[in-house]
């Protein structure tokens, strides 16, 4: 068995399945421990995006003031 062939991945060209390392890494996503997560990719995809974005919000807010408190001089 050859590296990575027990992982599944998700190929972003051709939207299908696959075992192991085939495609150029540009083209996957994963790994996934499982076909059927693999298959969720895309919908994976978007929560992470969506986490990670929330998250670099809230480090945008770090030591930020609150609103509505005024600044002291």
């Amino acid at each position: 068995m050859t590296s990575g062939d027990g992982e599944f991945w998700y190929n972003l060209s051709t939207h299908e399945v696959e075992r192991g390392k085939q495609s150029p890494g540009a083209d996957r996503a994963g790994p996934f421990a499982t076909a059927e997560e693999a298959a969720r990719a895309p919908q994976i995809l978007v929560e992470r995006s969506r986490q990670w974005q929330e998250d670099e919000e809230h480090e945008d807010e770090w030591g930020t003031p609150p609103s509505g408190g005024g600044a002291r001089q």
